[in-house]
């Protein structure tokens, strides 16, 4: 796999962009705000981490586990009234998830390529 070629870690730098930046034109509750801007933040490095440095497969598995938290932020973080904050947590978190997911069997492959001693 190329450096910075991979669209799927280019989507989850845009999800979590938009979800850190949501917070200036939606209605935020309570801790929406910093868990908006700290899931969003933590997408966008594991975006760029994932690009710079591709077949890394746990990396990968962070950035699922991510995308999961904000999926499930409106609910845990009790922000559900809050509309406008609650989908621009659902939508990129099931973004990033989904294009994650379709990321880490190629990156595994590319892991095993490259890092597991083929056997005599």
């Amino acid at each position: 796999m190329k450096k910075w070629t991979r669209w799927q870690d280019y989507t989850v730098i845009a999800a979590g962009a938009y979800a850190a930046l949501s917070v200036l034109w939606t209605t935020q509750t309570g801790s929406s705000t910093a868990i908006m801007v700290t899931l969003g933040l933590l997408l966008v490095i594991g975006g760029a981490v994932n690009l710079a440095m591709p077949g890394m497969p746990a990396a990968e598995w962070a950035q699922a586990i991510v995308a999961v938290a904000l999926l499930l932020a409106p609910w845990v973080g009790g922000f559900t009234s809050a509309t406008g904050a609650a989908w621009s947590a659902w939508i990129p978190g099931a973004v990033a998830l989904v294009v994650t997911a379709l990321a880490i069997k190629p990156s595994t492959e590319e892991y095993r390529h490259h890092h597991v001693a083929s056997t005599p």
